[in-house]
């Protein structure tokens, strides 16, 4: 009696909603580096995961062909590497040339043997049809340590490290334009963490000398991408004084301020469901406050100069121990998070988010690709995996393109530990280009919702396709036996009239509608 008390003071749902969007209510463009991921070395990411020299799908250089073959599939644009907590404590160097370095690696606590490195992960992207996003150590390393790496990925030749390069692996340099300025610095966990002002001279010191070996201008066109620590999370305590002393610094060679967070189904929460289910609110307010205290910095500088978001780290992330205690192995099974279709939904409106803040998210990257929290799972000479998340994230990187358009929407909410949310949370993009307009809804209520779509200014519409993950089996999970217990199903194309359609979205669901024109 309790819990229906509850249901009935706090939540305020509405079975009937309403979507409007224009044409001409853009948000921004939408940068394909948002449909960007990562790889760390952690766990079995690297090894057994995108690199399995011996499994009857590798290619001749041990990377696994299934799996690049998944990643072609989701449509992941851009990978960062090698870290990740691992950058910090991570000497390039060590996996370059025929004698590799074998390391303890203190950020997981295991044995890095460093067969895989840089320039395998390069020619690794080429096979895999991502671009390179690269972090330098600013742990352990120093502004000298990445100038060099610098050198070896993009000088021409006739230095030193262009010369290894070129003898080691390619006579071309990489062009590396994506740089991250280490990772996470603000976090205790971080091996040689630095406090704001420590890590911001440094940092900038170091965005200084790629720019100087670039010899191009911030904003020139083609000039280095630079991205700079912003907080971890907005849990922080330092949050987000932390952005603006580091943007204070660095403001006028940094192009980007990194963000962080991850989500989290916690059945100790006293209303757990609800709680996950308001994560893309919260996803969206630590937006809003980094974009803010970026304008502020910008303000107090007197700057034209424009600095944006890389999400960077995200994703849901549910077991609670990071780590191991030290075991000393070479690719631990760490972080192996099995995704539900209650995780696909929360998901999805995690991607709704970034799209619905396109005019201030350059780049995000899903974090992370294979195995690790992961929409990727694969087995030691066995098969390969698309877990729930690995759905909501497809359709998005394929038809998530051209501009976001505002969508307003009146519905139910409902109380959450972030605050309150909407029952259905949507994101809308327009593509020219293929004269495309795309819905993606999340339906929170725990009851299927009538929903009202006005769609103005596109054109004579018709509805293409609408997909849709649901079920009464919250926790249904994708796995080895059963590869496709939960996948996106086809459900019923609805008629368009000047705009207008009416559909109706099963309780707790994940939907995609494709209208064309």
């Amino acid at each position: 009696m309790k819990g229906n008390i509850r249901a009935a003071v706090k939540k305020e749902w509405k079975m009937r909603a309403s979507v409007f969007a224009d044409k001409h209510m853009k948000i921004g463009n939408i940068d394909p580096n948002i449909y960007g991921s990562f790889i760390e070395h952690l766990g079995r990411a690297v090894y057994e995961g995108i690199y399995e020299p011996g499994h009857p799908a590798a290619d001749g250089d041990g990377f696994r062909k299934d799996v690049i073959a998944l990643i072609r599939e989701l449509g992941v644009t851009i990978v960062r590497y090698p870290g990740g907590n691992f950058v910090s404590g991570y000497d390039w160097r060590d996996g370059i040339g025929k004698q590799r370095k074998a390391r303890l690696d203190l950020a997981w606590a295991s044995i890095e043997s460093n067969e895989f490195g840089t320039d395998e992960f390069m020619k690794w992207c080429q096979r895999a049809g991502v671009a390179p996003m690269l972090a330098v150590n600013m742990g352990t390393g120093t502004p000298k340590d990445a100038l060099e790496l610098f050198e070896y990925c993009n000088h021409p030749s006739g230095t030193y490290y262009s010369d290894l390069r070129r003898k080691n692996a390619s006579k071309q340099p990489y062009g590396v334009r994506y740089w991250c300025i280490g990772n996470e610095m603000d976090g205790e966990w971080q091996i040689c963490g630095l406090d704001a002002d420590s890590y911001g001279k440094k940092a900038m010191q170091t965005a200084r000398m790629l720019r100087w070996a670039d010899a191009r201008k911030a904003d020139e066109e083609g000039a280095l991408q630079l991205v700079v620590c912003g907080s971890c999370h907005c849990d922080m305590p330092t949050y987000p004084e932390w952005d603006r002393k580091v943007l204070e610094h660095t403001y006028e060679e940094a192009n980007l301020l990194s963000m962080h967070r991850y989500y989290q189904y916690d059945t100790s929460d006293k209303h757990p469901l609800e709680d996950f289910l308001g994560s893309a609110d919260n996803m969206s307010g630590f937006i809003d406050t980094v974009h803010s205290t970026i304008n502020y910095v910008k303000a107090l500088k007197r700057s034209r100069h424009n600095v944006y978001i890389s999400f960077d780290e995200w994703n849901i992330w549910s077991q609670k121990t990071p780590r191991t205690e030290p075991n000393w192995i070479r690719a631990p099974h760490l972080l192996e998070d099995v995704y539900t279709l209650r995780d696909a939904i929360v998901f999805g409106g995690l991607m709704n988010a970034l799209l619905n803040h396109s005019d201030v998210v350059r780049c995000a990257c899903l974090a992370q690709l294979v195995n690790v929290i992961a929409p990727i799972m694969t087995e030691k000479g066995g098969g390969a995996l698309r877990q729930t998340i690995y759905y909501p994230f497809r359709y998005a990187a394929k038809y998530g393109r051209g501009e976001a358009v505002r969508a307003i929407v009146d519905c139910g909410s409902f109380e959450n530990k972030h605050g309150r949310a909407d029952t259905l949370n949507v994101s809308v993009t327009h593509d020219a280009a293929t004269r495309t307009v795309c819905v993606f809804a999340c339906n929170y209520a725990q009851s299927a919702q009538d929903v009202s779509l006005e769609l103005r200014s596109f054109g004579e519409l018709s509805c293409a396709e609408h997909v849709c993950m649901c079920g009464s089996d919250l926790s249904a999970a994708n796995t080895f036996a059963s590869p496709e217990k939960v996948t996106p199903q086809a459900c019923e194309c609805v008629p368009v009239r000047d705009g207008r359609a009416e559909v109706k979205l099963a309780p707790l669901s994940w939907n995609f509608l494709r209208f064309t024109y």
